[in-house]
């Protein structure tokens, strides 16, 4: 059993007026084996948590703890922080031109687990595991994300995931641009990865059509930099009903759900 604990997190980034706050105060304890929904405005900061965790340099941490296994991984470099066992699956995933596919998660696997994985032995796991998310063999020995399209790097963000075998994994509105067909085959590889390493997930989304495939044990709603409720599935359908506008700051403008 592993536990991720975010603590009373405040975060800025700078901008051209200055230095500003985005996240100011977040708590949040996820365990192995659940999967916590993230739902809010947009600019509420959700991809803000992301990529904090994750350690992109443009997040400025002020105060605040994130305690993977009781260790501050705010303190570890991004990769220091992969092979604790956190992993993000972007909203937009980059480009690696010259790296292949299959190249790039073997040496990442190796990383991970700090030994090569046998040839034979990675290549039938990686066949299969493309199989499952019905991706060509011939992607594996394409440049990574080079000339995919949108479903296929998120097919190929799955199969990073499957294959790494993480601790815990954040995924950044994995559904976006998704179609009804891609979403499914997504949803079943992530479903697959919880059930054979008992992942504990995080779930940034505006919809709650994802939730239809990965169900949420948990749903919080994030607004102006924390999160201001929690509850379980239903809330999904409450926020899908009636938007966030109750959620909001005092002379926020108004925002829907489905926005």
């Amino acid at each position: 059993m592993s536990t991720l604990e975010i603590k009373d997190l405040h975060v800025s980034v700078e901008t051209k007026e200055g230095r500003k706050q985005i996240l100011k105060g977040a708590n949040l304890t996820v365990n192995s084996g659940e999967t916590h929904a993230i739902m809010g405005p947009n600019g509420s900061g959700k991809s803000t948590l992301a990529y904090t965790l994750a350690g992109h340099p443009k997040y400025l941490v002020d105060s605040g703890q994130a305690l993977l296994d009781g260790e501050d991984i705010l303190r570890m470099t991004p990769d220091e922080r992969a092979k604790a066992g956190l992993f993000l699956a972007m909203q937009y995933p980059v480009e690696v031109s010259g790296v292949s596919m299959t190249n790039f998660l073997r040496t990442a696997k190796t990383e991970i687990d700090g030994k090569a994985p046998a040839i034979r032995t990675w290549s039938k796991e990686l066949g299969q595991a493309m199989k499952n998310l019905r991706m060509d063999p011939k992607f594996a020995q394409r440049s990574v994300n080079e000339g995919f399209s949108g479903g296929e790097k998120k097919r190929a963000e799955v199969l990073q995931l499957e294959l790494l075998r993480p601790k815990f994994a954040i995924l950044d509105e994995t559904d976006s641009g998704l179609d009804v067909d891609a979403l499914r085959v997504v949803s079943e590889g992530v479903n697959r990865a919880k059930e054979n390493t008992a992942l504990g997930i995080l779930m940034v989304t505006h919809y709650t059509r994802i939730l239809r495939y990965i169900k949420p044990d948990i749903v919080h709603v994030f607004s102006d930099g924390r999160f201001v409720k929690t509850g379980g599935p239903e809330l999904a359908d409450e926020l899908e009903e009636t938007g966030y506008d109750q959620y909001l700051p005092e002379g926020s403008d108004s925002e829907s759900a489905l926005a």
